[in-house]
C-alpha cells in the first residue's frame, strides 16, 4: 500500500465518501468544482493508498476492519476539526489535575492546546504528546514503559498495561478509531485496545475524543462501549441514531461550541 499524505480537496473527497457510503465521479467533480479528470487522478491515488475503492463510475469506502489508516494520513485529516475538538477539551481540563493521554491524532492535538495549563501532572504512552507537553514547563511529564509502535510512536504492550495500572487519576482522555451504531467503541489494534482499557480502569472520568468521521466506522477490536464514558468531545452533532444510545448510556456530549470559555482550576487551585 502506498503512502498518501492528501491535500485538502483529496481529504474532501474521503470525507464525502464516508459521509455517503459511496459517490459518482460525476458527483464529486461537481461538489468541488474541478474536471472529471482531476477527480479520477484523486480517486486513483487514494485508492492506490488504500484510503478509498474505486468501482465504475464512483469510488466507495475500503470497507477494511482490519487495518488503520497510516499516521501522517491521519494526521492530514480532519484537521481543523481535531483542533475544534481539542480547543473544546482544554478548556474543560482544570488546571492543577491529573491525566492520561493516549494514542492518536486528536489526542495529540490536546496535548499541543494544554501547553498554557499550569499543575499539570500528565501519564501518557505516546512519545508526541510527551514531547509537547515537555515544552511546558508546568507540567509534569511521565511516560509508560513499553514497546514504542515505530508507524506512530505509541508505546504498547503487557508492560504498558500494569504500568498505567499502578495510577488512578481525574481525567483519562481516550481516542477511538470506530463508534458503531450498537454503541460498541472499536480499535484496529489489540495491543492499543489493552492499554485503552487499563487507562479506563485508571481514570475517575473517561473522556472520549472523536471526530464526526468515526461514527458508523468499522474496526475490528472491541475496546469497550460508550456507558463507559463520561464525556464525548466531537465536532459536530452526532448522527440522530446515536443520540438514543448517549443518553441512555448517560455520555454528555461536547461540542467545540458549547464549551466552557476558559481552562477551570481544581479545587485548592487560584484561579
Amino acid at each position: 500500500m502506498n503512502t498518501l499524505t492528501p491535500n485538502p480537496r483529496q481529504a474532501g473527497v474521503i470525507e464525502t465518501v464516508r459521509e455517503l457510503g459511496s459517490v459518482s465521479v460525476e458527483a464529486l467533480a461537481e461538489r468541488f468544482g474541478v474536471t472529471l479528470q482531476t477527480v479520477r487522478r484523486d480517486v486513483k491515488l487514494l485508492s492506490n493508498a488504500g484510503l478509498v475503492a474505486r468501482f465504475h463510475g464512483g469510488v466507495r469506502l475500503p470497507g477494511s476492519t482490519t487495518e488503520n489508516l497510516a499516521y501522517r494520513q491521519r494526521q492530514a485529516l480532519n484537521e481543523e476539526a481535531k483542533r475544534r475538538i481539542a480547543r473544546a477539551v482544554a478548556r474543560q481540563v482544570p488546571n492543577g489535575c491529573s491525566l492520561i493521554l493516549n494514542i492518536g491524532t486528536t489526542v495529540e492535538a490536546v496535548a499541543r492546546e494544554l501547553l498554557q495549563h499550569r499543575g499539570l501532572r500528565v501519564i501518557t504512552n505516546n512519545l508526541h504528546v510527551a514531547a509537547l507537553l515537555g515544552d511546558n514547563p508546568d507540567c509534569e511529564v511521565i511516560v509508560a514503559g513499553g514497546l514504542v509502535r515505530s508507524r506512530d510512536l505509541g508505546i504498547i504492550g503487557e508492560a504498558t498495561v500494569e504500568f498505567i495500572a499502578q495510577f488512578r487519576v481525574d481525567i483519562g482522555l481516550i481516542g477511538i478509531s470506530g463508534i458503531e451504531s450498537d454503541g460498541t467503541l472499536r480499535d484496529f489494534d489489540y495491543r492499543e485496545v489493552k492499554v485503552a482499557q487499563a487507562i479506563i480502569r485508571a481514570s475517575r472520568q473517561v473522556w472520549l475524543a472523536a471526530d464526526h468521521s468515526k461514527f458508523n466506522r468499522p474496526a475490528m477490536v472491541e475496546m469497550g462501549r460508550l456507558d463507559q464514558v463520561d464525556k464525548l468531545f466531537t465536532d459536530s452533532p452526532p448522527p440522530a441514531s446515536f443520540n438514543p444510545l448517549l443518553s441512555e448510556a448517560g455520555v454528555a456530549c461536547v461540542l467545540p461550541d458549547s464549551a466552557p470559555s476558559a481552562p477551570s482550576s481544581a479545587p485548592g487551585d487560584p484561579a
